[in-house]
């Protein structure tokens, strides 16, 4: 089902970037809130507050206003909340249930920090989770669908009033490989898909990355935000290709919630200025790739959630500095080899 039509039976209208000016847009994210136990070749930590929406929430937060929908356990902590909401991320959505909160436990690789070996994952009270978005949610202009299962992302889709500004989606190979047909039901519909090399590759089934990515755009999607780790990010958006390098850091203590606060600050941004234009998502990408960066330089969200404006415009330049090369003359070229 295309972005042409509602996902309740109507018509989708098509995406146009709307006139908001200086318009404040606030985003809806729906995932999970999750307690990690994390070893990387740093240190370790034992059930740290973690989850993809967790992370997105307080990456976004420093921009634009966040509604989190997720489900906890009884034993979700309430100083946790109380961080969350010191964001003032809207929690009005986090659903708490009878049982112990999702929980996944993994290590990183000594040599690579961007491989990691998944030890136990249990779903507990997310395994019965069916999000039912309140009369504020339905009406958020930004939707992000984090990773989770595509039949449940429709379904948020479908609970929407009517079609948001911007709405995006992230992956992963699990879904790919299990319930692909679903996952291109949902691609087919969002705005944006956010995805690593690897997931790109193969739900494309392309091995050249950029292929893969124009391949998944002709599938519906009007941008695709191709996730690099330590290489940075890949945007393709219609004859736009951006590659945005990622910050470089002494040292990487957790790269765990990297690619979901990349995507909090991708979107906050995008909201915050509602700029959709190939410029808008140029220094989007450059966001989310600082947000990202400060992500991995502590475990959990010690790091992202106690940083302040000052500091992330700091980053934020010294990142566009990196890639600022004087541009050739209007009647300049290259040397060239005499002969």
């Amino acid at each position: 089902m295309g972005k042409r039509e509602w996902m309740s039976g109507g018509a989708w209208g098509l995406h146009k970037t709307h006139d908001i000016g200086a318009e404040q847009l606030s985003v809806l994210v729906v995932g999970t809130v999750a307690y990690d136990t994390v070893v990387t070749p740093a240190s370790s930590r034992e059930s740290a507050l973690g989850g993809s929406a967790t992370y997105f929430s307080l990456a976004g937060s420093y921009f634009a206003p966040v509604s989190v929908v997720a489900v906890v356990g009884e034993d979700f902590r309430a100083e946790d909340r109380e961080l969350l909401e010191s964001h003032h991320v809207d929690t009005t959505g986090l659903e708490v249930a009878q049982g112990k909160t999702f929980r996944w436990s993994g290590v990183y690789g000594n040599e690579d920090v961007n491989t990691r070996e998944t030890l136990d994952t249990q779903l507990n009270v997310f395994a019965d989770f069916s999000p039912k978005l309140d009369s504020n949610g339905r009406g958020q202009p930004f939707l992000f669908l984090a990773n989770t299962d595509p039949e449940l992302q429709l379904d948020v889709l479908g609970q929407m009033n009517g079609r948001p500004t911007l709405v995006a989606l992230d992956s992963m190979n699990f879904w790919i490989d299990g319930k692909k047909e679903q996952l291109q039901r949902v691609v087919e519909a969002v705005d944006v898909l956010f995805m690593d090399e690897g997931e790109t590759r193969a739900f494309a089934g392309e091995v050249n990355l950029v292929k893969a990515a124009r391949r998944i755009l002709s599938a519906g999607p009007s941008a695709v935000v191709v996730k690099r780790g330590e290489h940075g990010a890949l945007v393709l958006k219609n004859n736009l290709v951006v590659s945005v390098p990622a910050f470089p850091l002494a040292e990487v203590v957790d790269p765990t919630g990297a690619g979901d606060s990349f995507a909090g600050g991708f979107m906050g941004y995008l909201a915050a200025t509602g700029d959709l234009s190939d410029d808008g998502f140029r220094r989007a990408a450059a966001v989310g790739s600082v947000m990202g960066s400060f992500a991995v330089e502590s475990f959990s969200a010690d790091r992202l959630s106690s940083l302040s404006h000052e500091a992330i415009d700091e980053r934020f330049r010294a990142l566009t500095q990196l890639t600022r090369l004087p541009a050739l003359g209007h009647n300049e070229s290259l040397p060239r080899r005499g002969d």
